[in-house]
């Protein structure tokens, strides 16, 4: 199994909304596509809270994937290039890891 973790950080308005209306957006629509992409084992992404620390990232992104041909179709797929592209407006910063379990 793959677990691929991603970190974003978000600018304070893009778009034409606030950081957190974006981090809502990226939430929703990240979530949703285990509705359209079947290679996706699971996913959560959760948005930093208002009382962590100011240096953290905004958005946290968990998903798993059986293998990383997987993973690939995943990162492949047009919605999640729909998705992709959006957060590439709203975001400052990006980190990420792949790993196996």
């Amino acid at each position: 199994m793959i677990k691929h973790i991603v970190f974003f950080g978000l600018a304070e308005s893009a778009e034409g909304k606030t950081k957190l209306e974006n981090a809502q957006i990226i939430k929703t629509e990240l979530e949703n596509l285990k509705n359209l992409i079947p290679e996706i084992k699971s996913i959560e992404v959760g948005i930093n809270s208002p009382n962590a620390p100011k240096t953290n990232f905004d958005i946290a992104l968990y998903s798993e994937f059986d293998s990383f041909e997987t993973l690939d179709i995943y990162q492949e797929h047009p919605e999640h290039k729909r998705v992709a592209a959006y957060i590439g407006k709203v975001r400052t910063e990006r980190a990420a890891v792949d790993y196996v379990v």
